[in-house]
């Protein structure tokens, strides 16, 4: 008897212990169950809803069939908007078609065009046919350009093939340069390769390269060697140094060297120290294997 007793009393004891903690998790899944209806997730349970949350359920889930017809999602069901909702998203379905027509967009619906709408396209195809043209890319059709608009284009497309020769990028066709243009396209090709070599960009014909240009070019390339050896960098050379230059370089690591083992900052090679300097090093800052 008495064990039962004490065995009613625990249970008891036990509920009430975890009472709060019910309390708090129901709170906390229902809001969760809320959250899960207005998405429209599969976790939804819409007997946990009171009237007021099936209510703004229902509203979120309209709003989103709404947004799935104004983005031509398959999800949409038309038989559920309102009639103001449904003429607003023919409204939108018609300029969007409108607008992908005139941009060449493959979506486009010919038949819901008007004659004026139809007009307009013909007119934005034929005039992005001729940038097409002028600019050398995409379906370039000169059967359908007239006669002025095929002298513009090929005006055009030999501005840009002097162009690109002269930047040496593009299709140059130096074939059909004129006199003139093979003497400029000429100068801007040596000036370019001359800067390519002085600046180690890109390729560099040294053969090009004029004496003075030639010797512009190995200064050039000794101080960038320089400055990769003061930088430490893997692509200093220093049998390209002169003895005075490899002593300036020497003396300037031997000063790293001291500074990084009197501050205890940096690699330091006690091995390197003089004697007085050694000296001058701070116990703290030696390195623990020696």
């Amino acid at each position: 008897m008495n064990v039962t007793l004490r065995r009613c009393l625990w249970a008891e004891a036990a509920c009430l212990s975890l009472w709060p903690v019910l309390l708090f998790a129901q709170p906390s899944d229902l809001a969760q169950n809320l959250a899960d209806c207005k998405s429209g997730r599969d976790a939804c349970d819409r007997s946990k809803l009171s009237l007021s949350q099936s209510a703004d359920v229902a509203r979120a889930r309209h709003g989103r069939n709404v947004s799935d017809c104004r983005n031509g999602y398959d999800s949409c069901d038309h038989s559920k908007l309102t009639e103001p909702e449904a003429i607003a998203l023919a409204v939108a379905d018609h300029r969007r078609n409108v607008s992908n027509c005139n941009d060449g967009i493959a979506s486009c619906n010919l038949s819901r065009l008007t004659q004026s709408e139809a007009r307009e396209m013909a007119a934005a195809e034929h005039q992005r046919n001729l940038a097409d043209c002028k600019d050398s890319i995409g379906a370039c059709d000169r059967s359908k350009l007239t006669q002025s608009e095929t002298t513009e284009v090929n005006v055009a497309v030999r501005q840009l093939n002097v162009s690109d020769c002269r930047d040496g990028t593009g299709l140059c066709d130096h074939s059909t340069l004129t006199r003139s243009e093979t003497s400029d396209v000429a100068a801007a090709e040596h000036e370019r390769n001359t800067l390519n070599c002085q600046n180690g960009w890109g390729e560099c014909d040294r053969a090009k390269l004029t004496a003075v240009e030639a010797g512009q070019t190995a200064a050039a390339e000794h101080e960038r060697n320089i400055s990769a050896c003061r930088a430490g960098e893997e692509t200093c050379d220093y049998s390209k140094l002169t003895v005075p230059e490899a002593n300036l370089l020497a003396e300037v690591e031997r000063k790293r060297n001291y500074t990084a083992c009197l501050k205890g900052v940096g690699y330091c090679d006690p091995s390197r120290l003089t004697p007085s300097e050694a000296v001058a090093i701070p116990a703290e800052h030696k390195p623990l294997r020696q």
